[in-house]
Formats: C-alpha cells, structure tokens, sequence
C-alpha cells in the first residue's frame, strides 16, 4: 500500500491532503485495486472508474454525516478505502473479510448494504425528506447511481418524486461510464453518450447572456424558447422537464473539476443531478482493453496479463451450449437477460441468433412482461436471470406470464448458495416464492446431463410457464439413476428404512449421507424429484413404505421442497415424519460456497448425522429448527 493511502485513516485525512497530491492517492489507489482483485478477485473496472469522483465526494462531503449511499453498490471499493479499510484488501471477499459491496456491519460509512441495482436514489429521497422533518437541514444526502443503473425503471420512479420535493438536500451523481456488464441498453444509453459530447448549450446561454441582459424584451424572449434551444443542442432537457437542476457533463477523471461540481450542487440546497463521464476500468490496460464487460467483476488472475485463471467448465457454459442446440432446432425460441448477457451464456446465443436475441438492461420486471408479450405474439422466450435478481419481477411472472398460462422460460442461475457476493447474492428464495404460482413448473438439475434434458423439457412446455435452476461454479459430475420411481430418477435403492429426496445439485451430499447411514445400519433410498413443481404423486407411496422422509434443498427451508412434500403427504393422509434440511433463514456472510454449505449442515456428513439422530427419535416430532 502507498504511503498516502496509508495515512488516510477517515475522509477528515483526505481533506488535509494538498491538492497536489491527489494524482499520486489516485494512482495509489487504482494499484490496491488491481492487487487485491488480481488476488481474490472482485468488482475491478467499476471500482477503477469512480477513483477520482470518490476522492471528490469525500472532500467536499461529510461522511457519515453527510450520507453517500452507492447504487451498484459494487462501486463503492474505493469508498472504503477513504473511510479507513484499505487495510481490508487483503482479504477482500473472503470468509471474515471486507465485502465486496457496503456493509454496515463494517463501518458507519456504509448506511445501505446495496447492491441490487436502481435503489440509491430511493433511499436518497426517503433519508433526504427524513432529514426535513427532522429539521436536520446541514446534512445533505449523495446518491451515487450509474454502471447502467439508470436503466432500472425504479431510478425513474425515484426521480419522479424527487421532483416534487425542490428543497430536499439531495445531490444525484450519474456515473456515466456507458455501461453495465456490457455497453449499456437502450435509449436511454444513448441519451447519455450524446450528453457526453455537448457543451453548446451552456456556451450558447452564456453568450446570450453576455450580450442581453441589458435588453430586458430580447432577454425574456430568449428564456421564453428556452426549451426549445436545449431541445436542439442539449438533451439535458431530460432531466430539467422533470424539474430538476442539472450540473454537466462533467469529466468525472479531473478531481478538481468533480470537486467544483459537487460544490456548487451541495450549495444549492435542493435536488441537484451532477452528470459525470467516467471511463471503466480506467488505469489498467486489460481492463480499458477489454470490450466484454472493462473487467467488470473478474476472478483472480495475473496482474501483468491480465488474464483470469482457469475455471474449469462451469454449468452456465452447459446451459449456453444446449441452449444453442436448441434454437438451431426451433426458430420460435428467443432469449432475453436483464443487462447479463455475459454472465449468463446468453452471449453464445446472441453470437448464433443475433435477431432473437434481447438485452433490456437492468430491467427484470420488463424482461418478464416482454416475455410474456413475446409468448402472446407465438415465441417462445427463454428468459435468463440469475437467481437473486428473480425476486425483483415476481409480480410479472405471477400475474403477466402465469395467470395467463403463457409458454416462457426462466432460466435461473446462481442459484442458491452463491458464497462470495454475500447475502444479497444467495439465490435462496426462488424455490419458496415460486411454490405459491399457479401452473408454474420447476425443475433442478443435479448434473450437466440432467440439464441439458431438463432444458429441453421444459422449452417443450406451452400451457405454463417453466423455470430451470441451477447453482454457481464447477459444473456438478454426472451421477446416473439406477431406477425410476413415476418420472424421478432413483439414485440408490435401500430397505425401507429412510426416503432422502435430494433436490438437484444436493444429490451427491445425499448419496455421501446414505453411505455413512449404510454404515450405522440404516439404510436410505435417495430419489431425484427433478421436476420439483409439481412434484411426482409417486412420492407419496414411496415415503408410506418408509419409516422417515428427508428432504434436502439448497433453498431456504421456509416455503421450500420440504414443505412441499410435507404438504403433499399430508394432503394424501401418510404420517410419516418428514425432515427438511435446508438454508436456514438468515442472511449468510460471504464466504466460498463449499465453507458455507459446511457452516449450515449440508455436507453428507452432516446429514447423516442429522437423519441418525432423527431415526432414533422417529416418534417425536422431526421438523425441528437447524
């Protein structure tokens, strides 16, 4: 670490330090970044992008009384760093280290762990009119928002609003860096490179001011087409028609141009948009180079290439080669991501069906009901989203694409324990919420083979919408069925001591388990559902020959398989005892993906130990916390 970075201990250091010095802390600071993410990887070309307008913000700014709060909260690396967890960068990511996003856990720096996309300016207006009513008038709120950001149509929600408060002491901060993953969609993507390039509005007003103002009719005149003029030379109008003041564009790379900027927007004293154009990945060959995503969120790699180390063939890549198989076979398959082109596969697709293919930016609500439109006008949409960000566009899936029964895909990745990414990421929600949709079916895959045909099945689907998750990481060895039970596979076959009902990638914990349960003298039958809604009525005379059901997920135990299973047998009068091995219902810490799925029982070991116990204890009741 550089001995500037190493002498900031909280913003009140940084304001000390001579302008002059500022290029070296920058330069300081894009060398923490690499190095650490070229360890651990990590959220590299967002962080590189914003170093100037960092240090800006927390010279003119008083942190934390003066809230910053980042959208994308993949940005705000470089924050941490000015607030005192340089030092953390050792350890960035990692079990009992820094977050990659904010944490207030952390520091009081960081008031919004954030890092789903479009919220900062949200929460900007709801802390900014807090400050109001409290009569808190000094402390003014920055919301950080850009990395594609602004293609959220919840940001657009927010401005709205923000509008109609003009004496709220909120300072807007675009980062324009023109993209997300990728280059940032749509038009609103080119509304800003075209901000990008044109001062001849400010220098037009200035000119006519100069020579005016001392003819007050010409004058007035001119403010009277006003708008017509920033029609033609500034599409700043954008935001001005919202009622809101706009500062920009400005190089968000010349610090002490960021600094006059914020100055004069903290100093107004109502809503303010400071527009910035900053460079992705700025500083670091590999990443300015880098056309895919500018190092957007790279694993570990070398730091004199720039290349990430090897990953091995993950199951994303599985999905994104049978998907093209499949378009090559049907020309009514289209697909569509939500700024995640890249990190889902859909760019192979994309490369092979180009004019099939739909990037709506960060936008899942949109993805959703285009889908469905796109279903209604005869396609049928693959929609590829990871996990977490499902959540988002529930609504969409219940009441646009379900209630009307329409043929789409949703394609879930990352899901359930992600690890690295922290709470925010862990796609453990999808299997609870999605149980309560009407004629919507899932399947889980447990290997790469078991993906592929479970793609296909469920694109064969046209009276319903379908779903087909899997996890992150190194795709899952192919473990092959020894038997069928109705339309699961049987992964082993035992006495009718225990039935291990192992839902895709847990199957191979539950084989592991029936082992060491073979071993104390009991033996388990372990069956793949993989259709888990609905799931198979063979279930429920397989668990009445059974002594105790066990249900292992990697999903959250509330709402989950379990409890679809034990309400199935419920429902069909069988009294056998049903244990759910799950996620437990907090939010995890960051951690690697194996070290977490350890940390909540869910290695065989575990569960052996675990179904031991409750075999002992069948006749107590089994569904007990874990």
């Amino acid at each position: 670490m550089g001995k500037l970075l190493a002498s900031i201990r909280g913003p009140e250091d940084l304001k000390r330090l001579d302008v002059g010095e500022l290029p070296g802390l920058a330069g300081e600071i894009r060398d923490l970044l690499v190095d650490s993410c070229a360890k651990t990887g990590g959220h590299l070309g967002p962080n590189l992008g914003v170093v100037e307008l960092t240090i800006a913000l927390h010279r003119v700014f008083d942190s934390p009384d003066d809230p910053i709060i980042w959208d994308t909260g993949h940005q705000s690396y470089v924050h941490k760093m000015l607030t005192g967890r340089a030092e953390g960068f050792k350890a960035l990511k990692q079990e009992g280290g820094l977050s990659g996003y904010p944490s207030q856990g952390e520091s009081g720096h960081d008031f919004v762990e954030n890092s789903h996309a479009s919220t900062a300016l949200s929460y900007g207006e709801g802390m900014a009119k807090a400050f109001k009513l409290r009569g808190e008038r000094d402390r003014t709120v920055v919301s950080v928002i850009g990395d594609g950001a602004l293609t959220g149509g919840m940001a657009w929600e927010a401005l709205n609003n923000v509008a109609e408060h003009d004496d709220l002491r909120l300072v807007i901060v675009v980062n324009d860096n023109g993209r997300s993953y990728s280059p940032t969609i749509g038009g609103l993507g080119r509304h800003l490179a075209s901000l990008r390039v044109t001062r001849r509005y400010e220098e037009m007003l200035d000119f006519f001011k100069g020579k005016l103002e001392n003819v007050p009719l010409v004058y007035d005149a001119l403010h009277g087409f006003k708008k017509g003029v920033k029609d033609i030379v500034a599409p700043q109008v954008m935001f001005e028609d919202l009622g809101l003041k706009y500062v920009g564009p400005i190089d968000g790379h010349d610090e002490q141009a960021m600094e006059a900027a914020l100055r004069t927007a903290r100093d107004f004293g109502g809503p303010v948009i400071v527009h910035c154009v900053t460079q992705k990945g700025r500083g670091y060959a590999p990443a300015e180079n880098h056309e895919e995503d500018q190092f957007h969120s790279p694993g570990a790699f070398d730091r004199a290439t720039g290349l990430e180390k090897p990953k091995g063939r993950i199951w994303t890549n599985v999905f994104a080669e049978e998907l093209v198989r499949l378009g090559g076979e049907r020309d009514d398959l289209v697909a569509i991501t939500a700024a995640m082109l890249h990190p889902t596969g859909l760019n192979e697709f994309a490369e092979a069906f180009p004019t099939r293919t739909f990037d709506v930016g960060i936008a899942e609500q949109h993805a959703l009901t285009s889908a469905a439109g796109l279903a209604l006008g005869g396609l049928h949409p693959v929609v590829a989203v990871y996990a977490t960000f499902l959540n988002r566009a529930f609504d969409q899936l219940l009441m646009d694409v379900a209630l009307h029964k329409l043929p789409v895909t949703v394609v879930l990745d990352r899901a359930g324990v992600t690890g690295d990414d922290g709470a925010s990421h862990n796609g453990m929600w999808d299997l609870s919420i999605l149980q309560v949709v009407p004629g919507l079916r899932i399947a889980v895959p447990r290997d790469g083979e078991r993906l592929e045909e479970l793609l296909r099945e469920a694109v064969e689907v046209s009276d319903a919408p379908t779903v087909l998750r899997f996890p992150k990481g190194p795709v899952a060895a192919s473990i092959e069925a020894v038997g069928k039970l109705g339309e699961m596979d049987v992964l082993r076959a035992g006495d009718p001591d225990v039935l291990l009902v192992a839902v895709g990638p847990m199957a191979q914990a539950a084989l592991d388990a029936a082992v060491l349960l073979d071993a104390q003298g009991i033996s388990a039958t372990v069956v793949d559902p993989r259709w888990v809604k609905p799931l198979d009525e063979a279930l429920v005379l397989a668990a009445g020959a059974h002594k105790l059901v066990a249900v292992v997920e990697d999903n959250g135990r509330v709402g989950g398989v379990g409890d679809a299973v034990s309400r199935l047998l419920r429902d069909n009068d069988v009294d056998v005892p049903v244990r759910t091995f799950g996620i437990p219902q907090r939010f995890l810490d960051h951690a690697k993906r194996a070290a977490i799925l350890g940390q909540i029982g869910l290695t065989g070991q575990d569960l052996a130990r675990e179904i031991t116990e409750a075999v002992a204890k069948r006749s107590t009741p089994i569904d007990a916390p874990h």
